[in-house]
């Protein structure tokens, strides 16, 4: 492209609008080529032009693109792949401070020696490129151009604190990755940059940052190189690098070239230093503010005059030094180390005899490693891809299928998809090759294709990790301090702009679980913010609900259909508790009180009705004096009161009184005082969540199962649970309060100094086996000796025409057999009785006894049951044990005001055995006593009293 042609070198600092000047110079010309330093800028270029001029006339040629319309008039390229001999009217070269490139320094340098427009050659980069290219192209005009806004050092700050529309750049892929996720969990996300990103990943993560979809970019020092981004502020993460030898501290003017990006057209911009880089010295901070660097002395240079006679001879012409002293030889790059690597291969060395083959060895070597594994296997792949092209004319399409086809997958993660991506771009590289395939357009697009499908693979995995979408959304609109649509399902899943950020349980919101740190904190305050007319709205609806929808739970919590809303704590009286709400404090002071009013009118309502009982007696006011005492007494134990804790009270109370209190439904029981009303289920549950809250208890003891008259004994229960929850524990097991007094009206029918038995009532009304109701007892005070005898076996009835015989007692069972049981006596008989415990005197001639066949057997039994092997039942003997643990009243239980016997006790044989059984028992012993028949008397408490006076006064 030598001519004489007007040669212009365009320097300044970044944001100067050289590369913006470039672009409208060459449109003014009917042809043009410009080169650039990256794929990705010669995109951008490309897509500003097309846009301009439409793609009918713009080309874009990169080592791995290839798009060349039939009517190209201006051409958009990398620097390597700028075509040689076009002679286009205009020529450009971005970036040219890159001759002092150590890698890729050499081909810059060769474009600015050799590459020239017919009319107007333009070289555009740093003030630093002034002195080489005066005295390498004395032709030239130099043009300054300034920057159109300030750039300020800020010094050092922490990522966590990075202000908004932030670029921070790393030096390598790890790195890089590293502060995209920290950024993810403390701000939302970030958008990843990397030169070895194919075009359309690319462009899609950027556009994530232009269109404020997130607010930071990651990226390598790939942003340095004209990329023209909104960035306000550039962090260094780092400041070394690895060339591809070896790790070196970055010069100034590369710090300057990166840092430039931020404050772009008229905006300033700041840039720093964050993590472990360490802060700036005072004289490179000032230098790059200032634009100041030291001028560049030599350029990269390898010569361009190549000898294509024998690979040898190639091999010296690269390495001949340059006779300026300007210019440096380049060191040995990729391409000449792949030559010299092939060289070796005899195979390759035979094949490349001659000038075109040497040429074609020459272009093979200059496939770029974009794999960059490791320089012996891209030597091997070249050596097979030159083998192909030498033996074939072309690479085979079988054997170009089978390596597309290995890549053609989008499984996997960011690894994965880079290496799949960095593996396709050496088959789009050869497929852009004019001749290397047979079907060139369609390996262009068939790998096209696959890039495409890869990359955008590679955006999606890159912002499935790096960017929280919900955050960032979230973020954006707080900052905009626009207002937030919140959206609540019947789950109480809530959603914010679309995006799912927790539940919301009553008036409490639950963030998302997986948000952690600031994540979480601003799901929360974007959520709360968003959800506040959702709060006033569940009020209403809450205020206005039905007692149904409402209960509280048996530890104080106040529910409102599955959703906690507050919870009960201790009032000035047992009967008055009071709440305490769950609602956050971003819902308002409004929403609280409205709650507060609702659970409260709840629980009021709720007391009222499930103890109207005792609140109509505690707001009798013609109860006066001691029943006015004792009813103060009852409200504050809830309607359950020990009679022990009150046994002078009671005494004290006259018949007048004691009818006043029983018309409240009070029973004065022997062991208890108590409200059978308040024993219900509902009730018990209520008394003791009450009771709970005034004993201040931090965890609520629960009521027993409904419907169970013994439960066992709660061994670590607070005292005084039994009897609040309507049990009073005896040994092992604790017996309803109720059926306990019932078992006491039995108990006082029996011979308690004597001795006497378990009848079938008592054990029907407790539910329990012999050996439990023995326990029972040994809690209630009472002694049991436990005995064996041998037990009666039930006579066959015998079934008549007549009316049903009155049943037997166990007084008409006749036995020969001693007084001891054996341990079925806990079973009843068939008749529903349990055995004597008393030898009759005369035996039964209604149930004579089979008399046993000379064979030793009872006919109707086995022929070998012997009568020598009786089987044996326990049964126990209960007497009074003493006041000791009964906290009842007199010595034996006793009905209250019932006169007893001489001596306090019941009436005992003559001959001082026990009592025989029952009173009434027909046949057999008899009890006799010293006084009249005891007649059955009708308990006024009874609710039944009426209907039996009724059937007594008929009879």
């Amino acid at each position: 492209m030598a001519g004489t042609s007007r040669i212009v070198a365009v320097l300044g600092p970044t944001n100067t609008g050289k590369t913006h000047y470039a672009i409208e110079r060459m449109l003014g010309y009917r042809t043009g080529v410009i080169g650039l330093p990256l794929r990705l800028l010669a995109r951008e270029v490309y897509d500003r032009i097309v846009a301009a001029r439409g793609p009918s006339v713009v080309a874009l040629v990169t080592g791995e693109e290839r798009i060349v319309p039939p009517r190209t008039q201006y051409w958009v390229c990398t620097v390597e792949a700028m075509p040689e001999g076009l002679g286009a009217d205009f020529v450009a070269i971005d970036e040219i401070q890159l001759c002092a490139d150590p890698e890729r320094g050499h081909v810059f340098t060769d474009r600015l020696l050799r590459a020239r427009g017919q009319h107007e050659t333009l070289f555009m980069g740093s003030d630093t490129m002034q002195g080489p290219i005066r005295a390498l192209v004395p032709e030239a005009q130099f043009m300054r151009r300034e920057r159109m806004s300030q750039l300020v050092y800020t010094g050092s700050k922490k990522i966590t604190r990075m202000p908004p529309r932030s670029a921070i750049v790393g030096f390598s892929v790890e790195n890089v990755c590293a502060i995209a996720e920290l950024i993810r969990r403390q701000k939302g996300g970030a958008a990843v940059v990397m030169g070895a990103l194919s075009p359309r990943t690319r462009n899609a993560q950027v556009a994530l940052y232009q269109n404020g979809e997130v607010d930071y970019l990651v990226a390598t020092d790939a942003i340095g190189m004209g990329l023209n981004l909104d960035i306000d502020h550039v962090a260094f993460s780092a400041l070394s690098k690895f060339d591809g030898r070896r790790m070196r501290p970055l010069a100034p003017n590369e710090l300057a070239q990166i840092a430039g990006r931020a404050g772009r057209g008229m905006s300033n911009g700041t840039f720093g230093v964050t993590g472990e880089a360490r802060p700036l010295e005072e004289g490179v901070a000032q230098a790059i503010m200032d634009h100041r660097f030291t001028p560049l002395q030599k350029l990269n240079w390898r010569s361009a005059a190549l000898d294509f006679g024998s690979v040898e001879r190639l091999v010296r012409s690269l390495e001949v030094a340059p006779d300026d002293l300007h210019l440096v030889r380049a060191r040995e790059a990729d391409d000449l180390g792949a030559l010299k690597s092939l060289s070796q291969v005899a195979e390759v060395a035979a094949r490349a005899s001659d000038p075109a083959s040497v040429r074609l060895l020459w272009d093979v070597c200059r496939i770029p490693d974009f794999r960059g594994i490791s320089h012996a296997e891209h030597a091997g792949v070249s050596e097979v891809i030159f083998g192909h092209l030498h033996q074939r004319g072309a690479i085979p399409d079988d054997f170009m299928a089978r390596q597309i086809r290995r890549i053609d997958r989008t499984d996997g993660g960011i690894d994965a998809l880079s290496k799949r991506l960095a593996h396709i771009r050496t088959w789009t590289y050869v497929a852009q090759r004019r001749g290397w395939v047979g079907d060139e357009s369609h390996w262009r697009e068939e790998t096209r294709a696959v890039e495409d499908r890869v990359s955008d693979a590679l955006h999606g995995a890159l912002t499935q990790r790096f960017v929280d979408r919900r955050t960032s959304v979230l973020l954006r609109r707080l900052k905009q301090k626009e207002a937030l649509l919140a959206d609540v399902n019947d789950k109480g899943e809530v959603t914010v702009e679309g995006e799912f950020v927790g539940r919301l349980e009553g008036f409490r919101f639950s963030p998302d679980k997986s948000a952690q740190g600031a994540e979480a904190k601003t799901l929360k305050s974007a959520s709360l913010q968003a959800l506040a007319p959702h709060f006033h709205l569940r009020a209403g609806r809450f205020y206005n609900a039905p007692d149904t929808e409402i209960d509280f739970t048996e530890q104080g919590g106040l529910m409102w259909g599955e959703a906690a809303v507050g919870k009960l704590t201790a009032g000035a009286e047992p009967l008055k508790p009071q709440v305490e709400v769950f609602v956050d404090d971003e819902a308002g002071p409004e929403v609280a009180q409205k709650v507060q009013r609702r659970l409260q009118h709840f629980i009021d309502r709720k007391v009222a009705a499930l103890f109207e009982p005792l609140v109509n007696m505690q707001r009798d006011e013609t109860l006066t004096g001691l029943a006015r005492g004792f009813a103060f007494r009852m409200v504050e134990a809830l309607g359950v009161l020990p009679r022990s804790e009150v046994a002078q009270e009671v005494k004290d109370l006259d018949q007048e009184a004691r009818g006043a209190l029983r018309k409240h439904g009070i029973r004065f029981g022997q062991y208890t005082i108590f409200m059978p009303l308040l024993l219900k289920p509902a009730p018990t549950r209520l008394r003791l969540v009450l009771w709970s809250l005034a004993q201040g208890l931090q965890e609520f003891p629960e009521a027993p199962p409904p419907g169970l008259v013994t439960v066992p004994t709660a061994k670590d229960a607070p005292e005084g649970y039994h009897e609040k929850a309507g049990y009073r524990a005896a040994g092992e097991r604790a017996i309803r309060i109720d059926m306990l007094e019932r078992l006491a009206d039995m108990l006082r029918d029996q011979d308690s100094r004597g001795g006497f038995e378990a009848t079938p009532d008592m054990l029907s009304i407790t539910g329990m086996t012999l050996e439990q109701f023995a326990d029972l007892m040994g809690g209630l005070g009472y002694k049991a000796e436990r005995g064996e005898r041998v037990k009666v076996k039930p006579v066959d009835e015998v079934v008549t025409d007549d009316p049903a015989p009155e049943v037997p007692t166990s007084a008409d069972i006749v036995s020969d057999a001693p007084a001891d049981l054996p341990p079925e006596a806990k079973e009843i008989d068939a008749a529903g009785l349990a055995p004597s415990t008393e030898t009759p005197a005369d035996p039964m001639p209604e149930a004579p006894v089979p008399a046993a066949s000379e064979g030793g057997t009872v006919p109707g039994e086995p022929a070998d049951a012997r009568l020598d092997a009786p089987e044996m039942e326990v049964f126990y003997t209960f007497t009074w044990g003493g006041r000791a643990n009964r906290g009842g009243g007199a010595r034996g239980p006793r009905r209250e005001g019932k006169p007893q016997g001489k001596g306090g006790g019941k009436p005992r044989r003559k001959d001082g055995g026990k009592p025989s059984g029952p009173k009434g028992a027909k046949g057999g012993a008899k009890s006799f006593s010293s006084r009249p028949p005891k007649q059955d008397k009708i308990d006024p408490d009874n609710p039944f009293a009426a209907a039996l006076m009724g059937l007594k006064d008929k009879s």
